[in-house]
């Protein structure tokens, strides 16, 4: 090992140490007094909900650990969004989990909360996973009601996803194990089958307060909505249970006789680790994100056996294809180039440009997977498409067309990893949020946005320097540091992963040695969703 890998080594694994120490204050939700004050009422959190829930010593693929993270500041803050989602097993089934977290707001919807649910709901449907509810909230945060209540995307298309996944069978189960209030009341009973524990459980359109303000009735919560009320009187839920183990219980026994899934297909056989130590990842990626390096070292340290079958080696060199088995499972892999090469015509950096013909190759590959059922794998660490002349003379933008259109049209499913930037239309091209990778996950050394920082700086110290001249003002060249200074640490703060992350642009960070277990979870539950469309690219220009 030589100092430039040790040096890498230490800057990752700090960057890794403190992803582990901003998760930990995450599953802290709403703070230690909060927590004391749930335990009383005899209840489980929702964390501890689901560590009981799921199958002992299994994984949990935790969706949207850092949403909002670093919003809501006025409000006090809203860790995850206040609520709990993932991929779990649950009497060996894959399911998707939402538990809400009533220590945070009492469980109150935020805006970014029904983006979270909406996006687990998401990769619920896409890969026909039974979903199974913890409710324990307190409905709609009422101050910022109207960006959570009457959009598209808003708190309603919850109901309305609930609706579409009881038609095409996708099994929901819901417990209500606290409070669940007004329009969320809908939620546990438009699922095929609803719990409630005694005493904790309530469920109504409206609370005792509001009763007795809009009819003037004076009426006790638990006779309003308890649990009694409901499994005795109305009939609205189905099975009563005295407290929450009890009710957690009864779900694994249901998801238990459920009837096995159809198979998509995917192929896997034994899974087999890397024969290169995947550790030695943290020691090949660069610590600054302009230095180069050859991304088949990460392949070889995340493929079983090490072993690659690499696809046009000798062509379009700025993106790497192949195949390869990740635990087991076929997968195709597109990756942004990052090392220097010599070439006839001198050397040459690709630095994570995509050039004419790695963007031909690529949009071949892809079409090759979708022709051979095998789900693709995005590792992207790309500056953008090659720019200048004698790119736009090649027919950058019809090759960049041609590849873009083949990661949108594709029907395999799609798993993108960020390794380092991802930059504007490469974003794109390699499977961003907006190509509906089925899972989408950052390194702690990713970098999101539409151009990098020192271009964009100078982009926008120069806009702004125009405006300040315009009304008069003299720019001192210590002024113009300032500025730049000023506008890089903003834009900068706005490119790191836990920008993105809390913003479900991606759907959270994670150490890069759990890439294959991300991976492999993730083509399990696609491989219990049957492709149903057939893959056409539609008109391309040759």
């Amino acid at each position: 090992m030589n100092i430039e890998f040790n040096k890498n080594e230490d800057v990752n694994k700090q960057l890794v140490y403190e992803l582990k120490t901003r998760l930990k204050k995450i599953y802290l939700g709403g703070g230690e007094k909060n927590a004391a004050k749930q335990k009383e009422k005899g209840k489980l959190l929702a964390r501890e909900r689901i560590a009981y829930l799921i199958d002992k010593d299994s994984n949990f693929l935790e969706v949207g650990a850092f949403t909002a993270d670093g919003m809501y500041a006025e409000q006090g803050g809203c860790p995850s969004a206040g609520v709990v989602c993932g991929i779990g097993y649950v009497s060996g089934r894959q399911c998707m989990i939402v538990a809400n977290d009533a220590t945070v707001k009492a469980g109150a919807w935020f805006p970014m909360t029904a983006k979270k649910n909406l996006r687990a709901q998401e990769i619920a449907m896409e890969n026909r996973l039974p979903v199974i509810y913890l409710v324990d909230s307190a409905g709609v945060y009422l101050p910022m009601q109207d960006e959570i209540f009457p959009d598209k995307e808003h708190f309603g298309r919850m109901f309305r996803n609930n609706a579409i996944m009881s038609a095409e069978g996708i099994v929901q189960i819901s417990a209500i194990m606290g409070a669940c209030v007004a329009g969320g009341a809908y939620l546990p009973i438009m699922s095929d089958e609803a719990m409630i524990v005694d005493k904790t459980g309530s469920v109504f359109l409206a609370g005792s307060y509001l009763v007795k303000s809009a009819i003037g009735e004076e009426v006790d919560n638990e006779t309003l909505g308890g649990a009694t009320t409901h499994c005795e009187i109305s009939g609205v839920t189905d099975y009563k249970h005295p407290n929450d183990q009890a009710c957690l219980d009864s779900i694994r026994n249901i998801m238990s006789m459920l009837g096995a899934p159809q198979n998509a297909g995917f192929d896997r056989v034994k899974p087999a680790k890397p024969k290169e130590k995947e550790e030695e990842l943290y020691g090949i990626l660069p610590d600054n994100r302009d230095k180069p390096y050859e991304i088949l070292d990460i392949i070889n340290r995340l493929v079983d056996q090490s072993e690659f079958e690499e696809y046009k080696k000798g062509y379009g060199q700025s993106i790497v294809c192949g195949l390869a088995r990740i635990d087991g499972w076929a997968v195709g892999i597109v990756a942004n180039q990052r090392k220097v090469v010599k070439s006839k015509k001198g050397e040459m950096q690709f630095g994570g440009v995509i050039y004419s013909d790695s963007a031909d190759k690529a949009a071949r590959f892809i079409m090759n997977c979708n022709q051979k059922k095998i789900p693709l794998v995005f590792l992207q660490d790309v500056t953008g498409f090659m720019v200048g002349s004698r790119s736009e003379h090649g027919g950058i933008i019809k090759d960049g067309a041609k590849m873009v259109n083949a990661v949108a049209n594709s029907v395999v499913p799609k798993f993108t990893i960020v390794l380092g930037n991802s930059y504007g239309a490469g974003n794109y091209a390699m499977c961003g949020k907006a190509y509906d990778p089925r899972l989408i996950y950052a390194w702690p050394t990713a970098k999101i946005a539409v151009m990098g920082g020192s271009q964009a700086a100078k982009t926008l110290l120069q806009i702004q320097e125009a405006s300040l001249k315009a009304k008069g003002e003299v720019i001192t060249p210590e002024k113009e540091m300032e500025l730049l200074k000023e506008i890089t640490d903003r834009y900068d703060s706005q490119t790191t992963p836990y920008y993105a992350a809390s913003r479900l642009w991606v759907d959270g960070i994670i150490d890069p040695l759990e890439t294959r277990k991300v991976i492999s979870m993730g083509i399990e539950a696609a491989n219990q969703s049957p492709i149903t469309k057939k893959f056409n690219v539609g008109v391309i220009q040759t």
